[in-house]
């Protein structure tokens, strides 16, 4: 599970690999760490094209974890012997979102696989996790960590990221998972992020129906 990456590449750059026709992104300097829940930027489908623009990192969790995180919530406050408004609670229960998407079948993931709402994620680096390695163990392209970019999913989304924030409206993103490859598997043997590697992948990813996207 990729919980960390870096973009160091500058916007020029991402613009011109990505055809981006717009940029919503000010001055986007240099990520060495991308962290859950940071903003970073993508490149999604606009109306005018392709733009880059910055989103945090975390689409919404599922229904039922929220229904899940929210029932432990209310029976650590019921024990307390405070009253619980079940309905408010579930409205303003936290959540980081979700980072990775594996299981895209899922109806919690389906309303967002048509090309509206598909991006690419643009990286140099991304890290998986193995204490028994070192702990971060980073991998990229090659030794010079040339830009891709990961395919993802983005929404705007109204919720409580974090309790001081309380609800706020933000653009989310996420990226898809596979089967890793020999390197990171080695590390990591789970999952690693779908990389698309050439301008005719990144181009079906953002274009083409669901099914063959």
């Amino acid at each position: 599970m990729c919980n960390l990456y870096s973009i160091t590449t500058n916007q020029a750059a991402i613009s011109a690999l990505f055809r981006v026709v717009n940029r919503y992104v000010g001055n986007l300097a240099p990520m060495l760490g991308v962290f859950p829940d940071y903003t970073a930027p993508i490149v999604r489908n606009g109306a005018e094209g392709r733009e880059l623009a910055t989103a945090r990192w975390g689409m919404p969790s599922s229904s039922k974890a929220m229904m899940d995180a929210t029932k432990k919530r209310a029976e650590k406050l019921q024990a307390k012997g405070k009253t619980v408004d079940f309905k408010e609670l579930l409205r303003m229960e936290p959540d980081g979102g979700t980072t990775n998407i594996r299981n895209v079948k899922s109806k919690h993931w389906t309303r967002w696989l048509g090309s509206e709402n598909r991006c690419v994620v643009p990286f140099n680096s991304f890290s998986e996790f193995n204490k028994a390695e070192g702990g971060d163990i980073w991998f990229a392209l090659d030794e010079t960590r040339p830009l891709a970019c990961f395919a993802g999913i983005w929404t705007n989304w109204t919720s409580v990221r974090k309790v001081k924030e309380g609800e706020t409206t933000n653009d989310l993103y996420a990226f898809l998972t596979t089967e890793p490859n020999a390197e990171v598997h080695a590390i990591h043997p789970k999952a690693m992020p779908v990389i698309l590697m050439t301008p005719e992948e990144v181009e079906t990813w953002m274009t083409a129906p669901p099914d063959e996207a």
